[in-house]
């Protein structure tokens, strides 16, 4: 397969998770009763309003994040549709840094103890980071730095997706959730914090 056709592939799949994961908030409302992650937390946890804010905060404006994000990423939108593409970013920021915030909150509640609390309000901050340096470096005209710093916002906000892939796989190699949830809690973001590393690099972006 030539490189361009892979380019292509490579495209419509990261658009498709991002797209499938994004509208995996709606099925907590079209369920009945708790579901999924809300459903496994202990009632004293489940019931407390401000972790529930925090909670839907966090899926319902992570899954926009992840709905507007990938876009950001089309040549022919910012070419075509500059002011789109800029509407889509601003939404993009606001989104992200809600969610990140609430992610940083419920993190603290995290199944399996410091581990994996610790791995997800790393990757909250690094979030929020990283975006507000993207949009910070866009209002100042500095392109170079935007564009990387959007890539790696959306890797960390690509967690979401890499959590989901990751997790069932290491649960049935291991046996146990909480294992591997323990190591999700960091592989989820890390390996994609270093492939935006990468990616930065080879686009030759400036970052400092």
């Amino acid at each position: 397969m030539a490189a361009s056709a892979r380019n292509k592939v490579a495209w419509v799949v990261f658009a498709l998770l991002a797209i499938c994961i994004g509208l995996y908030p709606l099925a907590y409302f079209t369920s009945s009763g708790d579901f999924g992650l809300a459903a496994s937390k202990p009632e004293e946890i489940a019931s407390n309003q401000i972790w529930r804010i925090g909670f839907y905060g966090h899926i319902i404006f992570g899954g926009l994040a992840l709905l507007t994000g990938w876009s950001q990423f089309s040549k022919k939108l910012r070419s075509r549709k500059l002011n789109l593409h800029r509407t889509l970013g601003k939404v993009y920021v606001i989104c992200a840094l809600i969610s990140g915030a609430c992610g940083v909150y419920i993190a603290h509640y995290a199944d399996g103890g410091l581990i994996p609390a610790l791995g997800f309000i790393c990757l909250g901050i690094v979030w929020i980071y990283t975006t507000i340096k993207a949009y910070l470096a866009i209002r100042k005209k500095d392109l170079s730095l935007h564009q990387g710093m959007m890539i790696y916002s959306y890797a960390a906000c690509f967690a979401a997706v890499t959590l989901r892939i990751w997790l069932p796989l290491l649960t049935i190699a291991l046996g146990e959730f909480l294992v591997a949830y323990k190591i999700v809690a960091w592989l989820c973001w890390v390996p994609n914090m270093i492939f935006a590393h990468l990616w930065v690099r080879r686009k030759g972006l400036t970052i400092d």
